[in-house]
């Protein structure tokens, strides 16, 4: 994990990766914390959960966080410890 950010803050951010449909389309920006990409809303096709979690139009997978969470999307770095938070992976095969 990131020693930039906190793992409360880690947690509490991907409870907004699910059921967050309402969330994710007041947002003007996404960004999904798998593929590290930052996108529009209107970019997202694909959703599951009854429309209720977005799917990330890059990569496909549910680890999309709205704008409108509160949380620095637009922060490569956070994207980059909610990866290695959630997915333990290593980043050099995305980046």
């Amino acid at each position: 994990m990131s020693q930039d950010v906190d793992a409360t803050v880690l947690r509490a951010a991907h409870q907004h990766s699910v059921w967050h449909g309402d969330e994710v389309r007041s947002s003007p920006l996404c960004g999904c914390f798998y593929c590290l990409e930052v996108f529009a809303l209107d970019e997202i096709a694909e959703w599951i959960d009854e429309d209720a979690t977005a799917l990330c139009p890059r990569c496909g997978i549910d680890a999309v966080i709205g704008e409108m969470s509160g949380y620095p999307i637009r922060n490569a770095a956070f994207l980059r410890a909610m990866h290695q938070e959630w997915f333990f992976k290593d980043l050099d095969e995305h980046a």
